[in-house]
């Protein structure tokens, strides 16, 4: 198996190494990341102008690693280009949590939807983040079993995955959707300007058995996903709003 891994923290965080260290047990890796961080980047793809290819500062042992001034999903596009073949691609362990609506901007995710458009299953992992880095070596174990999972359970596809930072198991799970209050927070700088901060505190309790249900409860969250956004129900009820 040919797996291809990215992220969106960039090429320097730990998350990637510890990911692409898991990698190693299941096939052939290469990495293509992101030059310096980009998280919530979303889906943004770069058309503007050309991307940089090169080698990794950093040395991860057994792997061929790349960086990238693009995006997560440029990464995905240019290193499935240039590795022919690839079979998987992973994205991740992202420093912080992509639950409910963080999916919507998370660059982690966006890498592994970007997987998909082209063909090849795309699986984000993620995990929480404190004053301290998370404990990678403790979660190895755990993202290597959930992986396992999927790639013995599972055809072609989307999956996000949270991991918090003691599970006691795994559920599969649907993706949170909650309100949020959408508040901005005015500041002022050190040279007295102006500038503010864009917050979110969700207005709901989460729902039973979503992402952020199970890692209230230590589980590890892994929910399929898809592409389509299609309201079904609504357009079911305008086509037949139609025939009256």
């Amino acid at each position: 198996m040919r797996i291809l891994i990215t992220n969106d923290d960039g090429i320097y965080s730990p998350g990637i190494a510890a990911l692409a260290k898991i990698a190693l047990g299941f096939g052939e890796v290469f990495i293509v990341a992101p030059d310096v961080e980009q998280s919530s980047m979303g889906h943004a793809v770069t058309h503007s102008r050309p991307l940089s290819f090169k080698k990794s500062p950093i040395y991860f042992e057994g792997i061929e690693a790349f960086r990238v001034n693009g995006t997560p999903a440029d990464c995905v596009a240019l290193g499935t280009h240039i590795y022919t073949q690839i079979d998987l691609v992973l994205s991740g362990i992202n420093m912080g949590m992509n639950l409910g609506n963080s999916i919507w901007h998370s660059g982690t995710l966006a890498a592994a939807k970007q997987a998909v458009l082209l063909g090849v299953k795309g699986i984000a992992f993620s995990t929480s983040v404190g004053n301290t880095e998370p404990d990678f070596e403790a979660l190895e174990p755990f993202v290597r079993d959930t992986l396992d999972v999927l790639l013995k359970n599972t055809n072609f596809g989307l999956f996000n995955v949270n991991v918090p930072p003691q599970p006691i198991g795994m559920k599969w799970t649907r993706q949170s959707v909650r309100l949020y209050d959408g508040k901005v927070v005015p500041g002022v700088d050190p040279m007295g300007r102006k500038h503010y901060w864009f917050t979110v505190t969700p207005l709901e309790q989460s729902e039973e058995n979503s992402d952020r249900w199970a890692i209230e409860h230590n589980f590890i969250s892994v929910t399929p996903l898809r592409l389509d956004l299609t309201n079904e129900e609504e357009l079911k009820r305008i086509n037949n709003k139609g025939r009256e």
